[in-house]
């Protein structure tokens, strides 16, 4: 669905099952911050100019993420500050929408709201260690469907930067690691190369057996 903000006419574009479905949602435009009223799904038409009026549905608490038209999502999961600007830095320049999370459980909840392209998660986000990261336990056991369509970095102290066979250990993309936080852009824009190509292949391959 298709947002449009009264006050500052930025567009954005919000999945449908975000949306109640019988009551009215507000929340903050990621811009502006200006209130938008959101009608039920059931009353929604696909395209929206949302007026910004108070509603009966508070949703701004919700961890709603909006996605600008064509826009790539980011969920970061780095609470070392140093290492977090370097990492927010390089993605923005890659034209990511990043999000920060504070904590495991926030990323979790996050990502109950929203399917990132990429999430970025170091080894020892809040825990001990990868064995024991709430947010690696949760993308190995998602649907495969789900996860195919998502890239995941993991940030290591411990093992070196593209080491695949740990990376197929933890379900995982590509591994960084931290002595190489500066070169992150690159490694994940050739990660990402790689990833496309892989992906692309294997969709031409489930088109030619009927399988897409």
């Amino acid at each position: 669905m298709e947002i449009v903000c009264q006050n500052c006419m930025s567009k954005f574009k919000l999945p449908d099952e975000k949306i109640p479905a019988d009551k009215t949602a507000s929340l903050p435009c990621p811009k502006c911050k200006s209130k938008i009223s959101i009608g039920p799904r059931n009353q929604t038409a696909n395209s929206i100019h949302a007026d910004i009026t108070s509603s009966d549905y508070d949703a701004s608490e919700k961890p709603f993420d909006f996605i600008e038209e064509e826009g790539r999502t980011a969920l970061v999961c780095e609470s070392d500050t140093d290492l977090l600007k370097k990492v927010v830095n390089n993605l923005n320049l890659l034209e990511y929408h990043v999000t920060v999370s504070d904590s495991g459980r926030d990323a979790l909840k996050k990502m109950r709201y929203h399917q990132y392209d990429l999430v970025l998660v170091n080894e020892s986000f809040h825990c001990e260690g990868p064995d024991s990261n709430m947010v690696l336990l949760y993308l190995e056991r998602l649907n495969m469907i789900v996860r195919r369509n998502m890239f995941v970095v993991m940030l290591s102290d411990g093992y070196r930067t593209m080491d695949q066979m740990m990376a197929l250990r933890y379900s995982i993309n590509i591994i960084v690691n931290t002595k190489n936080i500066d070169d992150i852009g690159k490694v994940i824009q050739r990660g990402l190369t790689d990833y496309e190509f892989f992906y692309g292949v294997f969709n031409d391959t489930l088109k030619e057996v009927g399988r897409a």
